[in-house]
């Protein structure tokens, strides 16, 4: 059966993004880029730094505005809504992991988990138990009651990915997830990515340089002068 427009969860159609410096010069990053991910997929953007690998994830999940183009999340396109709406829609639609974890340091995993939920309006009662099985399924349920600090830099990416499910997003952005972690560290993330993937149904658009993370993508993209050119097919 072909992919019909129901399979598609995100699609990015002729995606602009210009950067200006001074009152003339412009400097465009994303040529008029086509994306779709399909529901449950992994799709891996690969690119040599300063290709806008980064700028193209922001722009899928709205934190950047494109200078032309539209961004659909299902049937909604996310550029018509206000900056509050379109906060919103990220809040309870998308997940984001980075190469940084940005946990905040005064909380313990089990809140940091906890945290979009908070934002959405839940109280932490209500969230604990989803953010406990989450922090179960990334096996740091015996880390919950840890700050940031008192964590290795793989459990703290794992409690990010933790973080990013909170609210059962459709799709998950993660730039560089192991850029910041050894080797051993990183394969384990990029296992449990994987697993995530497959037992939740949840698309991930990952960008990263790593040839293991790679290897277990569905689909590879490759980001070249600002046009998103297919490496690998699913």
């Amino acid at each position: 059966m072909g992919v019909t427009r129901k399979h598609i969860l995100l699609r990015g159609e002729n995606i602009w993004k210009e950067y200006h410096s001074g009152r003339t010069m412009s400097l465009p990053v994303l040529k008029g880029v086509d994306i779709e991910v399909r529901r449950g997929e992994i799709v891996v953007i690969i690119g040599p730094s300063g290709s806008g690998k980064s700028t193209l994830l922001h722009v899928l999940g709205g934190l950047d505005t494109p200078s032309q183009g539209n961004v659909w999340v299902g049937d909604e396109d996310i550029f018509t809504l206000d900056e509050e709406r379109r906060a919103r829609f990220r809040n309870r639609s998308l997940g984001f992991v980075f190469q940084f974890h940005h946990l905040l340091p005064e909380f313990t995993a089990l809140e940091n988990v906890c945290m979009p939920a908070l934002i959405k309006g839940e109280s932490l009662r209500d969230a604990q138990p989803r953010a406990e099985t989450l922090l179960r399924d990334v096996d740091l349920l015996q880390r919950m009651h840890h700050k940031p600090n008192e964590l290795s830099g793989g459990e703290q990416q794992r409690v990010a990915v933790a973080r990013a499910l909170m609210n059962d997003p459709q799709f998950v952005l993660a730039d560089e997830p192991s850029g910041n972690l050894d080797e051993e560290n990183g394969l384990q993330l990029h296992r449990l990515l994987t697993r995530l993937s497959e037992e939740y149904g949840i698309s991930f658009v990952i960008a990263t340089h790593n040839p293991d993370l790679t290897k277990r993508a569905g689909r590879v993209l490759r980001l070249q002068d600002g046009k998103v050119v297919p490496v690998r097919h699913g």
